[in-house]
């Protein structure tokens, strides 16, 4: 049955919303089209490129893992992944406890001063790290560690960020759990190891996801404080496959980049309950 319409009456109120609804979930589709391609497009690129260098005879791409191959023999590709988790592991463990003790200080403990002190943590974020990175290769230099993973390590277990969200988090959890914890004779290191910490793994999950993606691509902080090429992480040593003045394959390079992704997707499938479980656990409470 059709609906006839003529001149001077309006069209029904149903009818334009659902125009308007129809208009506007295809402008949604072709945002979040664009969104995908811009998001997508360089790692689809990359991916097919270093599966097709170019051919050296012919000059053509030809299709197949030479790049990957030649990824292994130009570069110590195992020492350079070692150097790497080595360095992103004990970042990321640190920065969980040191962010998880300090955010349970500021939101559970009362002393003088600690509005103060915590503004003050919380200013450090807004320091780039440019600024600092010459006193603190000056304070490594000046402790004899320079040039070894320590100069990377020690520097990042504090984290500014870590201990604001953890903060947030344990003030959202009952005041009430360390009162009667207290009241069993449990002191504030046993209240917080055996009460408040389980209860902050999600919390704490995000904080070590998000420590082991930023560590793991870190380039800057060790361009500066290495200088052997035994001790470079995996981006510092994959700069190698450019070659004198860039003249190195880009298959092979974005062979090594394709390879340097894959540890930091294993870890963000692994971690993707986790992750979106602390996420949204404040708007469960």
């Amino acid at each position: 049955m059709t609906t006839a319409t003529f001149p001077g009456v309006s069209t029904p109120p149903i009818r334009r919303n659902r125009e308007r609804g129809g208009l506007g979930s295809a402008g949604k589709i072709v945002v979040m089209a664009v969104a995908a391609f811009l998001t997508l497009g360089p790692v689809v690129w990359t991916l097919w490129t270093s599966l097709t260098p170019l051919d050296a005879a012919s000059g053509e791409p030809s299709l197949g893992l030479g790049a990957y191959a030649d990824v292994f023999t130009q570069v110590d590709m195992w020492l350079l992944v070692w150097n790497s988790a080595l360095v992103t592991g004990l970042c990321a463990a640190g920065q969980m406890i040191t962010a998880a003790m300090a955010g349970y200080v500021f939101a559970k403990m009362e002393f003088r001063g600690k509005g103060l002190l915590f503004g003050l943590v919380l200013a450090t974020m807004m320091v780039p790290m440019q600024v600092t990175i010459v006193p603190v290769f000056l304070l490594i230099r000046g402790m004899g560690l320079a040039d070894t993973l320590l100069a990377l390590i020690i520097p990042a277990l504090p984290t500014a960020f870590g201990t604001f969200l953890m903060r947030q988090y344990f003030l959202g959890l009952p005041h009430e759990l360390g009162e009667a914890a207290a009241l069993d004779g449990a002191g504030p290191f046993r209240t917080f190891f055996s009460v408040f910490a389980p209860l902050a793994a999600p919390g704490l999950a995000i904080v070590g996801i998000l420590a082991f993606n930023y560590h793991w691509n870190e380039f800057f902080r060790p361009l500066i404080m290495l200088i052997s090429e035994q001790n470079f992480t995996l981006p510092l040593g994959l700069v190698t496959l450019q070659g004198n003045l860039g003249t190195g394959s880009v298959a092979t390079v974005l062979a090594g980049v394709v390879l340097s992704m894959i540890p930091a997707l294993v870890v963000f499938v692994i971690g993707n309950k986790p992750l979106r479980e602390g996420l949204t656990a404040g708007s469960n409470k």
